[in-house]
């Protein structure tokens, strides 16, 4: 399927959300390519499931633009699944990193996620991650981005719509309404690989100082993610006020 080129003025997101609320998550992203044309990106982390999304979309938009946010700080498994992953899905990526290399950020804050403290915490994903993203969005012109978030992840995204919309960008969830055996199901269907981690005990994994294995005591998987101090790396938040009374206001 190819996404033609189109020019969204505005979206009613009330009616998008009522259509696609129940809607499989092929037809959310057939909608998504219908709706926003060559405006339409997805992101990947390469994480334990990230071959489900990857999988998902491509199959049907085979050349959409892949943003992956390399943050410096990943484990080499994680670059060897990338590898792995983008060869056999034969993926159009686009890797994005921070204007500030590692060596030069450690230098002028230190190690950041060493402080145990939310706002350095903050302060690592603004510049690792937030930062490169907008560049990426930028870059490629896009007004709408797919993401493989899942309901039962974090508290924040328990009250997320299908659609919703920060700033100018629309993003989308396709596998919202999934759980752990909808994601085990299209892995094992499809003959797809998860993250080396995932035989080591993580449910989730992302830089190598802040994510560890799943134990007896945590209660949420991303609670073995930033040493459960917070739950979300600052991708998925509303960037200024605006758009936390906006995203509050949608999710009512």
């Amino acid at each position: 399927m190819t996404c033609a080129t189109v020019k969204l003025d505005t979206l009613n997101l009330s009616q998008a959300n009522q259509k696609l609320e129940d809607a499989e998550a092929l037809s959310v992203v057939e909608w998504s390519c219908k709706t926003f044309g060559d405006g339409l990106v997805m992101t990947t982390s390469f994480g334990i499931q990230a071959a489900v999304m990857l999988h998902l979309v491509t199959k049907m938009i085979p050349k959409i633009p892949v943003i992956w946010i390399d943050t410096g700080y990943l484990p080499a498994e994680t670059y060897q699944f990338a590898e792995q992953l983008t060869k056999k899905l034969n993926l159009n990526l686009h890797v994005y990193q921070s204007s500030i290399s590692p060596a030069r950020m450690e230098a002028l804050y230190g190690k950041l996620w060493e402080q145990n403290d939310v706002e350095a915490l903050n302060l690592y994903d603004k510049i690792r991650k937030v930062e490169p993203m907008q560049r990426a969005l930028d870059d490629l012109n896009a007004t709408a981005w797919l993401a493989g978030l899942r309901k039962d992840q974090t508290a924040h995204r328990q009250n997320l719509a299908r659609v919703e919309q920060q700033n100018k960008l629309y993003k989308i969830y396709p596998i919202l309404n999934w759980n752990a055996r909808d994601i085990y199901q299209y892995l094992t269907t499809y003959d797809l690989p998860y993250h080396p981690f995932f035989d080591l005990g993580y449910v989730s994994v992302g830089d190598w100082h802040s994510s560890r294995p799943l134990t007896a005591d945590d209660t949420n998987g991303r609670d073995t993610r930033f040493n459960g101090l917070k739950q979300e790396c600052g991708l998925h938040l509303p960037q200024t006020s605006g758009e936390e009374e906006s995203l509050n206001c949608s999710s009512l």
